[in-house]
């Protein structure tokens, strides 16, 4: 069975890679419109990625637009791999099996 990924788990983090996770593998958001999206402030948004880009589970790139600052976050293979398996572990655990029952 899947484990738990302590990184994924912490409530935000999870929903971070559940809205980058949804994009085509090589698409982006925007930090103002993750952080509108998930209701936290800058500062929480950026601790919050810091520790997913650490982990190499997202890329965070930025770069300037119209001379302003913007950051832009999409989520790795990696990043995407390990919340497969995250989902996995929390269905194991909803289902008591790996996999839940088929229908």
């Amino acid at each position: 069975m899947s484990e738990i990924d302590k990184i994924i788990h912490q409530p935000v983090r999870l929903r971070i890679m559940a809205s980058l996770v949804t994009l085509d593998p090589h698409e982006q958001v925007d930090f103002t419109y993750l952080r509108d999206l998930l209701e936290v402030t800058d500062g929480n948004l950026g601790a919050h990625l810091r520790k997913l880009e650490e982990a190499s589970y997202i890329n965070v790139e930025k770069t300037f637009v119209a001379r302003k600052p913007r950051t832009f976050v999409s989520a790795t293979a990696k990043g995407r791999s390990a919340f497969h398996d995250h989902v996995q572990a929390l269905e194991g655990i909803l289902w008591g099996t790996e996999k839940p029952p088929s229908e």
